[in-house]
């Protein structure tokens, strides 16, 4: 893993020049390269170069107008615990640690727009940009990205629904998000329709064996769970989104060695998509906890690592010296 601290915005990422070989032999496809940048991510955008990225998904703010928080606990047997489980044994909770980071914005497309702006201006000719978005501001955002990439280029309104959590009384219970796709040329984008992973027929009698089997393929509503609250894939992070939904994304929308961004990155659940299927992927977030958890969570891809530079720190780097 290599870790570099910067105090400036990153510049372009240089590509790596293909070894040369002696003899036309058929060589393992390259690693995914992953990288994570710690900072703003409207000073970091701003110095990549034009049409750098083939794919663009960012799961942003809510703007909920609350902290967003997740408590991460475990149990302990205990006699007198507050928990019971199998078979009537008694555990005890404990508290292993809290993450959270405020979700409230006065002006929440103001904050968005300018980022929007820069995610078009970064995608490739055939690119597509995903924005995952809550009831609460979806209206806007789709109004706001008509605006930026054009009405045209509006592919779909996708609904990721879950069933999970408390019911409300007075209204019907939200349980899903809004993911707008945009293709930066409505004509001309990437769309791997065979990579397309099938779900099962909800009346599996009415069709024949043989597509039962197979499958059909989803429509633009996606049933997904949650993150499982004891599983593997859970990280802690609040607003960890499913790895299912991330990969349904980067396997349809890209191709092995596409660049992918992410520059609300969050848990880094883009960046685990994209190091499985062989993607190229640019992780940003300015929270010192996400970049925590995506070290962690990333480390068997061996990502590069730009952190901010703290006050404490003292920069001794010679001017012309560059990151490896």
């Amino acid at each position: 893993m290599e870790v570099v601290a910067s105090a400036q915005p990153a510049g372009p990422v240089e590509e790596a020049t293909p070894a040369e070989v002696s003899a036309p032999t058929e060589e393992a496809a390259p690693a995914p390269r992953v990288e994570i940048f710690e900072g703003n991510n409207l000073e970091l955008l701003a110095a990549q170069p034009d049409g750098s990225f083939d794919l663009i998904y960012i799961d942003p703010p809510f703007n909920t107008g609350r902290r967003q928080s997740r408590t991460r606990t475990r149990m302990v047997g205990d006699a007198e615990g507050d928990r019971r489980g199998f078979g009537g044994k008694r555990y005890r909770t404990i508290k292993v640690g809290t993450r959270s980071f405020s979700d409230s914005f006065d002006d929440f497309l103001e904050f968005l727009e300018p980022r929007l702006v820069e995610a078009h201006r970064l995608l490739a000719p055939t690119g597509s940009f995903f924005l995952h978005i809550d009831y609460r501001e979806a209206h806007y955002c789709k109004v706001l990205l008509d605006d930026i990439f054009g009405r045209a280029s509006f592919m779909n309104e996708l609904i990721w629904a879950y069933d999970y959590g408390a019911r409300s009384k007075k209204r019907w219970s939200s349980k899903h998000d809004t993911i707008f796709w945009y293709a930066r040329d409505p004509k001309n984008y990437t769309f791997e329709f065979e990579a397309m992973d099938r779900i099962p027929y909800m009346a599996p009698g009415l069709v024949s064996a043989e597509k039962a089997a197979r499958g059909k393929t989803p429509t633009d509503v996606w049933w997904h769970t949650i993150v499982p609250t004891k599983g593997k894939e859970r990280t802690g992070y609040p607003t960890q989104k499913p790895l299912g939904i991330l990969e349904r994304i980067v396997k349809v929308h890209s191709r092995p060695g596409d660049r992918v961004l992410d520059f609300f990155a969050g848990s880094g659940t883009t960046g685990e998509a994209c190091a499985k299927l062989g993607r190229n992927c640019t992780l940003i977030d300015a929270n010192p906890e996400a970049i925590a958890v995506m070290r962690r969570r990333l480390e068997f891809a061996n990502p590069r690592i730009v952190e901010a530079e703290r006050p404490s720190e003292q920069a001794i780097a010679a001017p012309d010296d560059k990151p490896s």
